[in-house]
């Protein structure tokens, strides 16, 4: 048998195996541990950290059976700890999901024949069969062929049912079949001539087979066919690695064969290349594939992408390349069913895949309970996004209607009743994710078009139009879908009322504008002048609306464009100009701050309480200025006129029209006087006055409180807004009073 270019037996291959084994992890016997963990704290303390991970685990697992690692490291830590029955639960749950390493199922193989013993032979075999399925592994195929040369007992003895079991498998991997059949050789009797010639043919068409392949070391292979040949009595010459001797047919075959190694000795070398980044060997891998497909050979291509998976196992690009190169060129059920189950089964998150899958199945003409099983167990994997989802359920009604239409079932009986629950599970999975968007749009529109065609019911195609503008009927595409459906089945008079409901609706963009010039559209084609007139009655003050409406969307527009270049101007001048001089009279600045706050406020309240503000302030200012002439005679060191404080100010509010300044003044000529802002002389007049909050005067309830100067001069003093506030002039008893402007 030649692997890797080195001609090995299978004892030797199985040595190298039992070696390798020793040194590894073994399954632990639950009762040995036990024994020694009674003996040493530190193993019972690795032993309880060892419980409280495997329930972390299995915490993890229950809770996202999709975590790969998480399933690697529970089938460890339970094949460390011997939990034999936990053991087998994990190995399968998790090749339910995913498809495991080579490694991982000779684990599984070995332990299961370890714990079983001799009785235990089918279930092992089992194991393996399984394990060469889900990867493409040399080593594990001479493990199985070696397992079964060993343990069944019609292999082993040769018998004719043995030896047609030992035969198929070895054809299944050609890797290990020249030495099975020369084992058989010597168990057959010298005097059998017949059945002698007839296995020293066998033998010489497999090495016949063998140096027609390209093959690594192809040279040693024909040394050591022409020495078998020499065994047999031909003579040859046994150590020359020429063709001379052999048959002209075998001779071209091997010329050919080492043609093919030539040029493929490069790829080879650059795929087997160490210490490579997995971006540069995928490279090489895709290199080299694209020379096997010039070249043009099915088998040898499919060949090369298995070995590329035993690499790339959860490379989506690998995958959906390899399926669909299948899909193409190869097309034979089988094989495509078990490579879409392994892609799918190493890379669950890629919609496409999935789809593709199903695709595959109905080609092969697989049953509709397969089918419709791939297509539950794609709703259960976690895909990149929601329009992947809504692929997968269009390609399963798709495939319905496809088989609906050519009745072509013969064990299955489909029924239009099928398409509808899957259109009905479409919407209520989807509906919440796609609002508004053209998928789901897509889906309402196909769902009813199905109604209408291949289910004749037009109450069920109407009822599902209603229910998507349930969802989405501000779109109107959803309302065009409607009655494009009603005109097109020669509803019109469905058609128009359709019309009557949706022309005033808003839609984005120009769709407003838009449905009404289609209803108008729909009139002159299918209505009659009455129609068309009443149309042109609804439409047209609809469609002033809408154009008054979007001259004032772009005067807005133009207008916030206009003060947003102006702030960044002004903004580029403050930064680029001169700052105001120290010499600028704080009069001025006192006036420019009054225009602007005047300028800024639309509301007469806020401007009217402002101006309160703003005439206390603006008399402190006034008085500063007529004395300054008098200071500036003085000297510089004149002493400065004291702000006003408001620290003894009453505000009253909810004052009745009929009120007047004398009114005022009585209602506190007991405590003092004064209108709207009262100055007290001093805080105990102000704190009796005070005291007067709430008491009635001219019907009117007062609000009297304390005036608060600390409040934001931004945003003025915060007066209770009431038509009742009263206008009266500056009057003064123990104080001043500042009035406000009625509302």
């Amino acid at each position: 048998m030649e692997i890797d270019g080195e001609d090995i037996t299978l004892e030797e291959e199985l040595d190298d195996k039992d070696d390798d084994n020793d040194n590894g992890d073994q399954l632990q016997n639950p009762k040995l541990r036990s024994d020694s963990n009674s003996d040493s704290d530190s193993d019972s303390d690795d032993e309880s950290q060892q419980i409280e991970e495997l329930r972390i685990l299995e915490i993890e697992l229950s809770s996202n059976p999709s975590n790969y690692d998480s399933h690697v490291q529970y089938i460890k830590l339970l094949r460390k700890m011997g939990e034999i029955d936990k053991l087998k639960q994990a190995r399968e749950a998790m090749n339910n999901v995913f498809p495991l390493s080579s490694d991982m199922w000779r684990d599984w193989a070995k332990d299961e024949a370890s714990i079983s013993g001799p009785e235990g032979f089918t279930g092992v075999e089992k194991i393996y069969d399984r394990g060469v399925f889900d990867y493409l592994s040399v080593s594990l195929w001479c493990d199985y062929l070696n397992y079964i040369q060993e343990h069944d007992p019609s292999v082993r003895e040769c018998s004719p049912d043995g030896i047609s079991k030992a035969r198929n498998l070895f054809e299944r991997a050609l890797t290990a079949a020249g030495q099975f059949e020369l084992a058989v050789l010597h168990t057959i009797d010298e005097n059998d001539i017949k059945a002698k010639e007839l296995q020293v043919q066998r033998i010489r068409n497999i090495f016949h087979r063998q140096l027609s392949v390209p093959l690594v070391n192809l040279r040693s292979t024909l040394v050591a066919y022409k020495a078998w040949e020499v065994e047999q009595g031909t003579d040859l010459d046994a150590k020359s690695s020429e063709v001379d001797g052999i048959s002209s047919h075998l001779a071209s075959a091997y010329q050919k064969a080492m043609e093919a190694y030539n040029a493929r000795a490069q790829h080879e070398e650059q795929i087997s290349m160490q210490n490579l980044s997995d971006t540069e060997k995928f490279r090489n891998f895709m290199n080299y594939l694209k020379f096997e497909k010039s070249v043009g050979d099915p088998a040898r291509v499919q060949v090369l992408y298995e070995r590329a998976m035993v690499d790339f196992p959860i490379s989506s690009d690998l995958w959906l390349d390899y399926t669909r190169y299948l899909d193409r060129t190869l097309k034979v059920g089988n094989v495509l069913r078990d490579v879409y189950s392994r892609a799918t089964k190493n890379c669950p998150w890629i919609g496409e895949l999935w789809v593709l899958y199903m695709l595959s199945l109905e080609r092969g003409r697989a049953p509709e309970k397969e089918i419709s099983s791939v297509f539950e167990k794609s709703l259960q994997c976690t895909l990149s996004t929601i329009e992947e989802y809504l692929d997968l359920f269009l390609t399963r009604v798709h495939g319905l209607r496809r088989r609906i239409i050519c009745g072509a079932e013969v064990n299955d009986v489909l029924d239009y009743s099928l398409i509808r629950e899957t259109f009905q599970h479409a919407s209520d999975y989807l509906s919440p994710h796609l609002k508004n968007t053209d998928g789901l749009l897509r889906l309402y529109a196909y769902w009813a078009r199905l109604e209408m065609n291949l289910g004749k019911d037009l109450v069920a195609a109407r009822g599902v139009w209603e229910s998507l503008l349930k969802i989405s009927g501000s779109t109107m595409e959803a309302w065009q879908g409607f009655i494009a459906m009603e005109t097109e089945s020669g509803h019109i008079r469905e058609a128009r009322s359709i019309y009557k409901r949706c022309y005033s609706k808003r839609f984005a963009g120009t769709g407003s504008e838009d449905i009404c010039h289609s209803w108008l559209r729909f009139e002159e084609e299918f209505g009659t002048l009455e129609d068309f007139d009443h149309a042109m009655q609804k439409v047209t003050p609809r469609l002033e609306e809408l154009k008054l409406y979007r001259i004032q969307q772009e005067t807005k527009a133009s207008t916030d464009q206009s003060e947003i270049s102006g702030k960044r101007i002004a903004r580029e001048k403050r930064k680029g100009g001169s700052t105001a001089t120290d010499e600028e009279s704080s009069a001025k600045r006192q006036k420019n701050t009054a225009q602007t706050q005047k300028k800024g406020y639309e509301d007469k309240d806020q401007l009217q309480k402002h101006e309160v503000n703003d005439a206390q302030e603006t008399k402190i200012d006034l008085e500063k200025t007529d004395s300054a002439p008098e200071k500036q005679m003085k000297g510089s060191d004149a002493v400065r006129t004291k702000g006003y404080t408001d620290q003894c100010t009453l505000f009253i509010s909810n004052i009745h029209f009929k009120a007047n300044s004398e009114d005022i003044r009585k209602f506190f000529s007991d405590v003092g006087g004064g209108l709207a802002y009262v100055d007290f002389v001093d805080d105990e007049h102000l704190t009796s006055a005070i005291t007067k909050n709430k008491q009635m005067l001219f019907g009117k309830r007062l609000s009297i409180a304390r005036s608060d100067p600390k409040q934001s001069r931004r945003d003025g003093r915060r007066v209770p807004r009431d038509q009742g506030r009263l206008c009266v002039p500056s009057i003064t008893l123990f104080g001043s009073i500042s009035t406000t402007a009625s509302c």
